[in-house]
């Protein structure tokens, strides 16, 4: 029997924040519990009253018998009714869904990937699944009808173009998305610059999609600041891009080879959240450092632009699971990008995860985080204690807004070591 795998607690359900919700499920279940209690107190001590002559004794006794098997049945519809109700009334108040298929609206190929498939041979011995299920994010029942959207299409054809809407979806939760059978647009990446050369060679506009976005070249993309981390970060030539990592401009900035050196040798894989163009993986690759860039397409064709260099683009939002096992990453490098909307929450799962794929020694280099003010530095300090890490490199450093403003901005970089726990 071929190999069946089973990918469990995937970050795929999602949920409100849910602290009061919980404390009314936790009432509800002791409500029906204390219920349950006194309906079986009730059911084996009770007697019927007449049973003065002796000669009903039998009767009497017999009858009793009656009344307490029909009690204890109603009592076990009752706990299962309680259970049911339960079950929905956690669904409803945590915002937890299941995809409603009967909808009239639901696309064809929607309903045939979300079927349950049974495995030919029944249940797999190795794994204990009887069935293969979809993964699918459950908050796509949110998105019900752009998730129906993105699933019409016509067989075997080609994909309609419509990866803002794909991204649409990820972006409201609706991660991962379903597969689809129907063809990708492709593009001829015809140009493309061997490695190591095609890290800081231009990337052609030919070779990029540019439906759905503002700009349709990379010289207006230029002219505009993406974010912290990109402003003409597609300028590989002209740009201080180049200049990142191997020159300093301000005390927050740390130079790759000083990092490097706080690892004793033992960098060889990392992870970049955030990573803009892909210029810190690419200063890494040149240093035998693979690094794989998480990224998405917000308002730039990120990446194409970090696969046309040569590098691992991860197109993965940050409300997503790392899909990446435990303790197998030398460095993790994050910035402002890792603040996911200021909630705190998020930034506390996120890091959770983080110190989950990043292995014992290994280093977590926060570089130019931005810190709107002194508590949101404070938060994040408390946050960090947490884990325990060993503080090799902590740097908090005011820079001039790079909108040409000239107001200035807090700014935290710092290099922690994770310690080996038991």
């Amino acid at each position: 029997m071929g190999s069946v795998s089973l990918k469990i607690g995937d970050g795929t359900a999602r949920f409100k924040r849910a602290t009061l919700c919980s404390s009314a499920v936790n009432i509800l279940m002791l409500l029906s519990v204390v219920t349950t209690n006194l309906f079986a107190l009730y059911a084996f001590t009770y007697s019927p009253k007449d049973n003065q002559t002796n000669h009903l004794l039998p009767h009497a006794h017999h009858k009793n018998i009656s009344l307490i098997s029909e009690e204890v049945s109603l009592i076990m519809r009752e706990i299962d009714s309680s259970q049911k109700k339960l079950a929905q009334m956690e669904k409803e108040l945590l915002g937890y869904d299941t995809i409603d298929l009967s909808r009239p609206n639901i696309a064809n190929e929607l309903k045939l990937f979300l079927q349950h498939h049974q495995l030919p041979l029944g249940k797999d011995s190795r794994t204990g699944i009887t069935e293969m299920v979809a993964s699918v994010g459950h908050t796509c029942e949110k998105s019900t009808d752009l998730l129906s959207q993105y699933m019409s299409y016509k067989v075997a054809g080609p994909c309609p173009d419509d990866w803002s809407l794909a991204q649409k979806l990820i972006l409201r939760g609706c991660e991962p998305l379903p597969r689809r059978r129907c063809f990708a647009k492709s593009i001829s990446k015809v140009g493309l610059s061997p490695f190591p050369f095609s890290l800081w060679k231009p990337v052609s506009d030919k070779i990029v999609t540019w439906s759905g976005l503002g700009c349709k070249n990379f010289n207006c993309l230029n002219s505009k600041k993406l974010s912290r981390e990109c402003s003409g970060c597609f300028d590989l030539v002209n740009s201080s891009e180049n200049q990142k990592f191997v020159k300093t401009k301000s005390k927050n900035d740390f130079l790759i080879d000083d990092v490097l050196a706080l690892g004793y040798g033992g960098i060889r894989i990392g992870f970049d959240i955030g990573g803009g163009s892909g210029s810190f993986a690419a200063r890494m690759a040149e240093k035998n450092v693979t690094v794989i860039t998480n990224t998405l397409n917000i308002d730039a064709p990120f990446s194409e632009f970090i696969a046309a260099r040569g590098i691992f683009p991860l197109y993965l939002s940050l409300d997503h699971r790392f899909p990446f096992n435990d303790n197998v990453f030398d460095l993790v490098h994050a910035g402002s990008g890792l603040d996911v909307g200021g909630k705190p929450e998020k930034l506390d799962f996120i890091m959770f995860d983080l110190d989950r794929i990043m292995r014992p020694g290994g280093l977590f280099w926060l570089d130019n985080f931005y810190c709107a003010n002194d508590e949101k530095k404070k938060a994040l300090t408390r946050l960090i204690e947490k884990f325990g890490y060993k503080k090799l490199k902590w740097v908090v450093a005011e820079k001039v807004d790079g909108s040409g403003s000239g107001k200035s901005e807090v700014y935290l970089s710092a290099v922690f070591q994770k310690p080996p726990r038991v």
